[in-house]
């Protein structure tokens, strides 16, 4: 909890004035510092906290995380280190809120490995964190994950250290586990690099034929384009491709058995100049959810886009 230090703290609160008493003093302090401050919440927060700053809710960047966060593997490159870098050499304070009630069991992994890497990512910036947790409607095990992955627990005007903490690493491995299937068969192509234009194909006719809309076809052929070219790029064997439709969404799922071994790989924006290392930032971008499943065995790549 240094001054000078990257400062990651976890807010439990259970109603409307709980949250208040322990997210409008946290802006306040850092107006006072001078400090530019990012609220990025669910849309029924952002309004409980823009009524609780009053006049000084002016100074303050808002973001309904519900769409900035959709997918959690966007948080860290396009909302978190987009405003660092607004603010190269200020210190920053950001509110964000990954976690709320209603984030589906799909995605809750990809959240907690998303605050783990959190921990990663800043380490060393001179930003200060806060992370708010409806303790009322989250089940009690995504708080005891939040002990795992923020350093720093507060509660009414109580901060403590989180003897619950772990090493970022090891939160990301202990979520690193074997995706569910499909829920019916999925259509099923074998490709090689010399094949990616069929990747493409593949990909678009079954995603037309599932009725996916048309801007969001270029965005899924672009991702599965990334995708598929890493596969074949830093592998040893032939890619899979497979497709097929959820409830809300359509799917793509990119298998090779190759091994993934940068977590922060599609977060952290590459240096400027640098013509890599921007993919997977462009396919978290677009994607509304990104999982990741990696093993000795190879690595599959889970595409989501929402119809």
């Amino acid at each position: 909890m240094s001054a000078n230090g990257f400062v990651h703290e976890a807010l439990f609160y259970e109603d409307a004035d709980r949250f208040l008493s322990g997210t409008v003093p946290f802006v306040e302090e850092g107006l006072a510092a001078g400090e530019p401050v990012l609220v990025a919440v669910p849309e029924a927060n952002l309004d409980l906290l823009r009524a609780g700053l009053s006049t000084t809710a002016d100074h303050v960047r808002f973001a309904d995380m519900t769409q900035a966060g959709r997918n959690p593997g966007r948080i860290i490159p396009w909302v978190l280190y987009a405003f660092l870098a607004e603010h190269p050499n200020e210190r920053v304070r950001i509110i964000g809120e990954p976690i709320w009630a209603g984030r589906s069991p799909v995605e809750y992994p990809a959240c907690v490995q998303h605050e783990a890497l959190i921990n990663v990512a800043f380490d060393g910036s001179g930003a200060t964190i806060l992370c708010p947790y409806d303790a009322r409607r989250l089940p009690p095990d995504v708080l005891i994950d939040a002990e795992a992955t923020h350093p720093v627990l507060v509660s009414g005007d109580t901060r403590k250290a989180s003897d619950g903490y772990q090493d970022p690493h090891a939160v990301v491995a202990a979520f690193n586990a074997p995706l569910p299937g499909p829920p019916a068969p999925a259509a099923t192509l074998v490709f090689s690099g010399d094949q990616l234009r069929s990747v493409r194909s593949f990909a678009i006719e079954h995603a037309r034929y599932a009725g996916l809309a048309k801007d969001r076809l270029i965005d899924l052929e672009m991702a599965v384009n990334e995708v598929a070219t890493n596969a074949v790029a830093h592998s040893p064997g032939p890619g899979t491709i497979r497709a097929w439709s959820e409830r809300d969404a359509f799917v793509c799922e990119i298998s090779d058995p190759g091994s993934f071994t940068n977590p922060l790989a599609g977060r952290i924006p590459p240096p400027a100049g640098s013509g890599r290392g921007r993919g997977l930032l462009l396919v978290n971008h677009v994607c509304d959810l990104v999982r990741l499943y990696t093993s000795g065995l190879g690595t599959t790549i889970r595409l989501h886009l929402n119809r």
